[in-house]
């Protein structure tokens, strides 16, 4: 059915209200980011390009506090997690969509129930069990409860559950074992999923604060978001600084999307469940 005009312009009309509001607190903020000192940031209407730009406010931050320590360290415990989640979650999925074993129905339910739990709920347990292992006050400590994501489990084995039996048959008739299978028919079909698996992992941890916080008291090991929260008193006169530590901590996360953009619209069509 053809669209009229109206019907189109109010289209764009809401895709631009959106955009406005998704897209415009970080514009604002890196907007916030690159005015200097001398220029009002609360002029009405708002200016978001700055009159004289300037990067002096990225290096006060770093001046301020460790940030590129705390940088580190946030990187450190979301690649730790990215792996974990993807090889983890992979074979979790796997065995739960393809393999033959008593209790596979109950083992599904057990990770969908996980979903529904808040972390809230359960944080005094993790921090009791942390302290048990003599773990607190180490990045392991942050990994360890996320290491594997009920949600991505359901995601890989909602993708592996798409990839057609006839392609796994054929590598049984070739003779191929279950690991064959799984690295050389199945890994392979779901490579979107698995991008998919490693951004949400990567974000989880990267924005993660309320559990680096509570398991964490050397200031050496802080992540980046307990890092600037921390020292948030030292930026409560300065808006620009927070702005500048604000994009600093999102940097990452958008670089990796568009890295991994291209695989990651294609798993999301993976991991639907099938109607």
């Amino acid at each position: 059915m053809r669209t009229s005009g109206w019907e189109k312009a109010l289209r764009y009309v809401l895709l631009l209200l959106v955009l406005a509001i998704t897209v415009g607190p970080f514009v604002w903020q890196l907007s916030t980011s690159l005015k200097g000192g001398t220029e009002d940031i609360y002029t009405s209407p708002p200016r978001f390009l700055p009159e004289q730009p300037t990067l002096d406010n990225y290096r006060k931050v770093a001046d301020t506090i460790p940030v590129w320590d705390y940088a580190l360290n946030s990187l450190k415990v979301a690649l730790a997690n990215v792996v974990t989640n993807c090889v983890g979650a992979a074979m979790a999925g796997y065995a739960l969509a393809r393999l033959r074993f008593c209790g596979r129905g109950a083992a599904t339910l057990a990770f969908v129930m996980a979903l529904l739990v808040p972390l809230e709920s359960i944080i005094i347990a993790q921090f009791t069990t942390m302290r048990e292992l003599e773990l607190n006050n180490t990045l392991i400590a942050v990994v360890l409860p996320g290491a594997v994501s009920a949600l991505n489990v359901m995601l890989m084995r909602n993708a592996f559950s798409n990839v057609p039996y006839e392609l796994e048959e054929a590598a049984v008739i070739d003779g191929a074992n279950v690991w064959q299978r799984f690295t050389r028919v199945a890994l392979p079909s779901v490579k979107g999923t698995l991008a998919v698996v490693a951004v949400f992992a990567f974000m989880g941890a990267w924005d993660d604060f309320l559990w680096p916080l509570i398991v964490l008291s050397d200031s050496d090991k802080f992540t980046l978001t307990v890092g600037l929260n921390y020292l948030h008193g030292t930026f409560a006169n300065n808006p620009r600084l927070v702005a500048a530590g604000t994009i600093i901590a999102v940097a990452p996360l958008v670089v990796m999307f568009v890295c991994l953009q291209r695989y990651f619209f294609k798993g999301v069509d993976e991991g639907a469940v099938k109607g």
